[in-house]
This record gives C-alpha cells, sequence and structure tokens, in this order.
C-alpha cells in the first residue's frame, strides 16, 4: 500500500467525524419537575401525540406516555441520545407508545404532532418557527423550557419551582399554532 492510500486510511474516520452533523444546542436534560409541568402547561391527554425536537434522552415523551398514555415521537441528531432513549422507553413499558427518531430537527416531518415540546436556544427557536406554523395543524400546542422564539409573544409563561437545580427549567412558554388565513 502507498504512502497515500495509508495516510487517507488513518485520516478517513477523522474526516467521517468533521462532517456528521453536530447538535447546535448542548446537551442539557429538562429536570423532571419541569418535564412534567410542560406536559401539565400543554394539556397533554392519550389523545395527543408529543414531539420532543431535540430529544436527548427521551425523558419528555416518555413521560407523557407514563404519565398521560399519550403516544410521542422524540427526534435528536445525536445517535448516543437515540440509544439512549430507546433504552429509557424500554425500562419504562412504554415502547409500544414512543419512537425515537435521528434526525436535524429542521428536516424531520412533524405533521402528526398535537403538542411540540422544545428546550433550544432562542435563536433555534425562532429559526424553527416558520416550519413550526407551516407544518403543524392549528391547535397544536408549543411548549419550549426556558427560551421564548423572540418576537413570537407566548400564549402562557409558567415559572417552575425546582429547587436548587440551577438556572435552567426555571420558565416555561406556551404557544399555539393559530388557524390560518384563507385568502
Amino acid at each position: 500500500m502507498g504512502i497515500l492510500a495509508s495516510l487517507l486510511l488513518l485520516i478517513s474516520p477523522i474526516l467521517a467525524q468533521s462532517t456528521a452533523p453536530r447538535p447546535e444546542v448542548p446537551y442539557l436534560p429538562t429536570t423532571q419537575v419541569a418535564v412534567e409541568a410542560m406536559l401539565k402547561l400543554a394539556g397533554v391527554t392519550a389523545n395527543d401525540v408529543v414531539y420532543d425536537l431535540g430529544c436527548g434522552d427521551g425523558r419528555i415523551v416518555i413521560t407523557a406516555a407514563k404519565l398521560y398514555g399519550a403516544h410521542g415521537v422524540g427526534i435528536d441528531i445525536d445517535p448516543q441520545r437515540i440509544q439512549e432513549a430507546n433504552e429509557n422507553a424500554k425500562k419504562a413499558g412504554v415502547e409500544n407508545l414512543v419512537r425515537f427518531e435521528e434526525n436535524d430537527l429542521f428536516k424531520a416531518n412533524i405533521r402528526e404532532a398535537s403538542v411540540v415540546t422544545l428546550f433550544l436556544l432562542t435563536s433555534v427557536n425562532a429559526r424553527l418557527r416558520p416550519k413550526l406554523l407551516q407544518e403543524l395543524r392549528p391547535g397544536t400546542r408549543v411548549v419550549s423550557n426556558t427560551f421564548d422564539m423572540g418576537d413570537w409573544k407566548p400564549d402562557k409563561e409558567f415559572a417552575v419551582d425546582t429547587g436548587d437545580e440551577g438556572y435552567f427549567s426555571r420558565k416555561l412558554y406556551l404557544w399555539t399554532i393559530p388557524a390560518r388565513d384563507r385568502k
């Protein structure tokens, strides 16, 4: 094998890693108190399909399934988080109610959702807003942990008492997808 071929074999894994999609938001799990408050704020029932965009370990859709019997879909770009979420769903006994998809949240099909949960940055939420308004049915509820959507005024804001669990997961925002103008 030539020197060039050997060099390519050595650097191929490095190049593959650098071109793989990377999360825009660092992984920070939502506290369980905030998870339950988000689901309550959205008024989740067994009739809902809860989508968590940037689902991490799957705790929001798993909790929606356990507490309310709702179906859920978690979407995350990180394959490690998807594997962890699937393991957590199995441990919780709700794998028949939830599924997890390794995907870019901007490319994922979210049309089936009746509730969408987020724990992203304000800048990512703002970029996501057109997708939410275009793909979601009127009446779909969107709940965000900690971060708002810029100039899109929420229907409700809710403060969470998380004790000493840090700065995040203390404020929640709720929006409802409005009816579309018919022209």
